[in-house]
């Protein structure tokens, strides 16, 4: 892998881990443990129809192993990471089939499968089947906020590529 591309996803998994850190100090408006925005994933939606499926990976991966560490919250990364594998094995099919015009679809579809990966976590590790009782709420605040995520990044992809066009030439 040449130094250009390698300073290019160590930028981008700057951004998501800056991202994530500043949405950490967000207080959650919400009474329901494991709602939030996820604006780093706007990063993510970004990589996965710009980079290659393991360059994506070494993002999600560092930055999921790094903001865990930095937000104090280690077992989190359990919860984190199988929904991230999830949401991310998803999207890159789903980047097959879905084009960068609707690429808004995908990170709603990403979302909803970031949610079920957690909660098969929480539901393998605390063995409680109550916790599905905040599925649908789960579902809900994911699509709504996958929804958010892929508009930020279907409105700023043009921008962006207009803007590594002029930096090639």
């Amino acid at each position: 892998m040449k130094a250009r591309r390698i300073a290019e996803l160590a930028v981008l998994t700057a951004v998501a881990l800056i991202i994530f850190i500043i949405e950490l100090q967000i207080p959650n408006p919400f009474p329901i443990p494991g709602i939030k925005l996820g604006l780093a994933n706007i990063v993510t939606v970004y990589a996965v129809y710009r980079y290659r499926a393991h360059e994506v990976a070494m993002i999600v991966a560092v930055r999921l192993l790094l903001g865990s560490i930095f937000g104090g919250n280690i077992t989190a990364l359990i919860y984190s990471a199988s929904g991230a594998v999830l949401c991310l094995l998803g999207m890159l099919l789903l980047r097959r089939i879905i084009d960068e015009r609707h690429l808004w679809t995908a990170s709603v579809l990403g979302a909803v499968l970031h949610n079920t990966g957690q909660m098969a976590a929480a539901l393998a590790v605390t063995q409680t089947p109550g916790l599905l009782a905040y599925y649908p709420f789960l579902l809900v605040s994911g699509c709504l906020a996958g929804a958010f995520t892929g508009l930020c990044v279907q409105f700023m992809l043009p921008r962006l590529n207009k803007f590594l066009e002029k930096k090639k030439e």
